[in-house]
């Protein structure tokens, strides 16, 4: 899929998963379904790092440039150290190790550990970094003629902002983890999620997406999964655009509404 359904499904996700915890008795104070809506949204964009056209590798200009480069190269060589006999190696990386259930838990651990171990810095950069990646999928057209100066600072303002709300006694900042020195260690859960959605969304495309690596299927490591292949489509097509975005946005509001009590 592209980058604006990537993030939509990704905000859609993390309402989706604020309404299931309101009905399991632990609801999410808004500023969780907020920020945890914008981090999810922006996560699920991170996956195209092994991708260097990707959305993702324009902003945060050569730094992020760079970053692909390394995380596709990366994920080059897992692949085919990694392959099954009958899988032919590859040059590119492109829905290997980034979209794959590994990935998505290792990266969302990682931050949540740095939220934990780096304080009110490292929570102001794990928002900065999602927030730029939300403006530049949910606002894709935009975000791609303005310039990426703005964006950044669009980006600081909001987790500035964001952090100090969330540090507000009962916003939830020890949201699910109530532990003294567990304050934001929730961070990693929409992260998480946000990466999984990615590539459960690239599954209904053509080429389908290897998502339960390393478990073998079919005596292959890198199984694309899918759905039939009748049902597929390309990235960009009429039903993404048409059918999934829609449905996407329709069923975060539902879940954002169930989340706070209002339906």
């Amino acid at each position: 899929m592209m980058g604006p359904a990537h993030s939509l499904s990704g905000a859609a996700a993390w309402l989706g998963a604020g309404a299931a915890a309101n009905a399991l008795d632990h609801p999410m104070p808004w500023p969780v379904l907020v920020v945890g809506a914008l981090i999810c949204a922006g996560a699920a964009l991170a996956p195209d790092l092994d991708q260097k056209s990707a959305t993702i590798s324009r902003a945060f200009g050569p730094l992020s440039r760079a970053l692909c480069g390394v995380i596709d190269k990366l994920s080059e060589t897992v692949f085919n150290a990694t392959r099954a006999s009958g899988e032919r190696r590859r040059s590119g990386g492109h829905r290997t190790l980034t979209h794959t259930w590994v990935w998505a838990v290792l990266i969302g651990a990682g931050f949540s550990a740095a939220a934990v171990a780096g304080g009110r810095w490292a929570v102001l950069t794990i928002l900065f970094i999602h927030v730029v990646l939300a403006v530049e999928g949910l606002l894709w057209r935009m975000a791609r003629v303005s310039s990426d100066v703005l964006v950044w600072l669009l980006g600081a303002a909001s987790a500035w902002i964001l952090a100090g709300v969330l540090d507000q006694p009962g916003n939830g900042s020890d949201w699910l983890f109530h532990a003294d020195g567990q304050e934001y260690l929730w961070l990693g859960l929409p992260i998480v999620l946000g990466a999984l959605v990615h590539s459960i969304g690239d599954a209904l495309t053509i080429s389908g997406c290897p998502i339960l690596w390393p478990i073998r299927i079919a005596g292959k490591r890198w199984y694309p999964l899918g759905t039939p292949r009748f049902m597929r489509f390309r990235a960009g097509a009429w039903v993404e655009v048409k059918v999934l975005m829609p449905l996407f946005m329709l069923l975060g509001g539902a879940g954002g509404l169930s989340a706070l009590n209002v339906i």
